[in-house]
């Protein structure tokens, strides 16, 4: 590197300003209108599908962008729906090596915590990374959100591992209701909240008033203190076992309460673990949990708004809940095909959480990483720890919460820029090569790459401004500033 790094700062931020500045640069903002021109041989893409492929994906790569090009965003939604991509072979052949976790609990209790949740969050990043089925995964971060878990609680460390493979992503395609019952029954959700600790001679009601506040009908859904207390006292003898199958659920009779109960009107005689499936089963099926969970998605997917913005959207993804007897998929498309993409060209740009900030950093760039721990040190700096969120409603989706701590981003976005990440690189050679071979201008093609667009006036003349300052600097070293100062920009925290 022929720059200082107190000059590579400077000179970064220069860019990241004049980026700020260009028009052109911005389609996630709206200043561009109908179709850009990509220079030489890069896809042309609508700014309204650009944004719905940086909303439904982890940074939208050129494979993508080609295809929406030729298909369509709906086309391409319905692929990623119907999962119909069964060659993911980059993504499951880096999986293979994370052997922890395809254990069971009572194995993994005997790793060190570092080990197994080193391969967790590494698998989940990488998962986001390099996977084809995109949507999906951004739909496992839906659900893991919703039915969120500390692994710094208690034994949670080693039984979210079993968590993640046979409740979210076990039923993330599947009933709501299926979903809900593997959650309910889940020992990393029982430890969690409380639960294995809940018995006759003294309730607890942590779980119980969680299932009901935010995994079903929500905090305004009807129910009351005394509906909680029923269902927790439904809920006495749901534990997980201590020794023999350490880590499996279980139900103990001799702890349970034996009395009759009534939850939401529903009278409850005595009936074993029989009684809380019963009162599931009328929550996942439940009107108000329809609405809370519509209500949900649409922020997620849609706007950060949804009874503001999109109160349609949100109706008609309640309705399917309901039509389809809480079918995932039916839900899905409602969402997508007639929530989002109708609406793209209207709907306000959303934060990027620090997930999406660091993978869409990585996946336009083609970047090499081993979803490691350097990457998860820079997460949790930014507010986002990854399986770590400290509540039991998980990590906020509107953009007040994430937009007070930017400085992390830019220090990321530096170090990543100088080959600083440890585990991660991206091939700055390449990326130079490829703009040659285009016949375009680096700056266009990183551009292009990060924030959906060529480069505008306005950094054109930074960069100018910095050739005349300095000493001729190579390809390399400018790419470098480009990298850094586009995704410090400020167009580059939305999509």
């Amino acid at each position: 590197m022929s720059l200082s790094r107190r000059d590579f700062v400077r000179l970064a931020g220069a860019i990241a300003g004049a980026a700020a500045a260009s028009s052109a640069c911005a389609p996630l903002a709206g200043e561009l209108t109908g179709a850009y021109r990509a220079p030489g041989g890069w896809t042309e893409l609508a700014p309204a599908d650009y944004r719905g492929l940086a909303r439904l994906t982890y940074g939208p790569t050129e494979t993508e962008t080609s295809f929406v090009a030729e298909h369509g965003l709906a086309a391409w939604i319905e692929e990623q729906l119907g999962l119909e991509i069964t060659d993911d072979l980059p993504a499951e052949g880096l999986l293979r090596r994370f052997d922890l976790l395809r254990m069971q609990a009572d194995q993994l209790e005997g790793w060190e915590p570092e080990e197994v949740l080193g391969q967790l969050r590494a698998a989940s990043l990488q998962r986001q990374l390099y996977s084809r089925r995109q949507l999906h995964e951004r739909l496992i971060e839906f659900w893991t959100d919703h039915f969120n878990i500390s692994v710094d609680k208690g034994e949670c460390w080693f039984l979210k591992v079993v968590d993640d493979r046979q409740v979210i992503r076990a039923h993330a395609q599947g009933r709501f209701a299926d979903l809900l019952h593997a959650s309910a029954k889940s020992p990393a959700m029982l430890v969690y909240l409380d639960n294995q600790v809940n018995e006759a001679s003294a309730p607890n009601e942590n779980y119980a008033r969680e299932v009901m506040e935010l995994h079903t009908l929500g905090v305004d859904g009807g129910y009351s203190q005394r509906d909680v207390m029923e269902l927790a006292r439904c809920l006495t003898g749901w534990t997980v076992k201590d020794h023999f199958w350490k880590g499996q659920f279980a139900f103990e009779p001799d702890l349970h309460d034996k009395g009759s109960k009534q939850v939401l009107g529903m009278a409850i005689e005595q009936a074993g673990v029989v009684e809380a499936e019963r009162v599931l089963d009328e929550l996942g099926a439940h009107p108000a949990t329809a609405e809370h969970l519509a209500t949900k998605l649409v922020r997620r997917f849609v706007t950060d708004h949804p009874l503001e913005d999109a109160p349609e959207a949100v109706r008609a993804v309640s309705r399917t809940f309901l039509q389809a007897g809480g079918h995932l998929p039916s839900v899905y498309r409602t969402l997508l095909l007639d929530g989002l993409v109708p609406q793209l060209d209207q709907l306000p740009p959303k934060i990027k959480r620090p997930v999406d900030f660091i993978t869409s950093a990585l996946r336009p760039l083609a970047a090499h990483s081993d979803g490691g721990a350097s990457l998860h040190d820079h997460l949790a700096l930014m507010g986002q720890p990854t399986f770590a969120w400290p509540t039991p409603d998980g990590p906020p989706d509107t953009a007040d919460p994430w937009s007070g701590n930017l400085l992390p981003r830019w220090q990321f976005a530096l170090e990543l820029a100088q080959d600083e990440v440890d585990g991660t690189s991206i091939d700055i050679d390449a990326l130079v090569e490829q703009a040659q071979r285009d016949e375009g201008h680096i700056a266009d093609s990183l551009s292009q790459r990060l924030v959906g667009s060529p480069a505008g006036r306005g950094m054109q003349s930074a960069l100018g401004q910095i050739r005349r300052q300095t000493d001729e600097l190579d390809p390399q070293d400018m790419a470098r500033l480009l990298v850094a100062g586009l995704i410090g920009s400020p167009q580059f925290q939305w999509r």
